[in-house]
């Protein structure tokens, strides 16, 4: 049987002075998450790791309803974010400078078995992708004011590039009384790859050129993840950039 080991890396990138993302890598519970606090705000790095701690804090309990199944894996990842957003709330509430601070979430538990499940969360324009037999499958649609344009034919897929509201969210933790995350599950086979990532990856990688260094050299979690990270560097490294890979590992 197969589990999920996830590694994780963060740089600042080339252009900002501070890394507003947070990640965290719990193997031992099956449970991983990326943030992205909200860029140009302050204390987008607090809501960040506010965000991650509070995950941090929670997942034993978050893994062990998963793995009974007595409660609904939705309820229980709506919950989890739901105490993340109330926590950059509180925060933000401490202290009047961080009035305002928000972050992206995208969060990854997985039930392994002989029919392993994956069940995912986000909120934002951070990601999810499945990369299986050679193709990568985005598993996340961004919660961004160009997503819901290109939903309605408003704009093109080219023209969205270069639209100056292209990273205008439309969901955030620590934003409004309450957040909705979109939830999913999805089954997983023995040979599958997930990618969790904050946009400083994707505004400098096309989707193809994602799945290209996936598939550039040897599958194993630590080298994709500096191969994916290397790559953004390298096309400018205009955003901080932030990759989790979770990975089977036959136990």
């Amino acid at each position: 049987m197969s589990i999920w080991i996830g590694i994780g890396l963060s740089e600042t990138g080339l252009v900002r002075t501070v890394n507003q993302d947070a990640f965290v890598v719990l193997n031992e519970v099956s449970v991983w998450a990326v943030a992205d606090g909200m860029g140009g705000h302050v204390g987008g790095d607090v809501a960040a790791q506010t965000a991650i701690a509070t995950i941090q804090a929670d997942a034993q309990t978050t893994s062990h309803l998963l793995s009974i199944g007595q409660t609904s894996p939705v309820d229980v990842l709506t919950d989890l974010i739901s105490r993340a957003h109330d926590a950059i709330l509180r925060r933000a509430q401490s202290k009047s400078k961080l009035k305002g601070m928000g972050t992206t979430i995208v969060l990854l538990a997985i039930v392994s078995g002989p029919a392993p499940v994956a069940y995912l969360a986000h909120v934002g324009d951070s990601r999810a992708y499945r990369f299986r037999s050679g193709t990568l499958t985005p598993l996340t649609k961004d919660h961004t004011l160009i997503e819901k344009y290109l939903e309605r034919g408003i704009l093109t897929i080219e023209t969205a590039k270069t639209h100056p509201e292209r990273h205008v969210l439309t969901r955030a933790l620590g934003v409004g009384s309450t957040v909705e995350p979109t939830v999913a599950t999805l089954p997983l086979l023995p040979d599958d790859f997930i990618l969790l990532c904050t946009d400083g990856l994707t505004k400098m990688l096309e989707h193809e050129e994602i799945q290209t260094v996936f598939a550039a050299g040897e599958l194993d979690p630590t080298q994709v993840c500096n191969r994916l990270v290397t790559a953004a560097l390298d096309r400018g490294g205009e955003d901080n950039v932030t990759v989790v890979v979770i990975a089977p590992h036959s136990s």
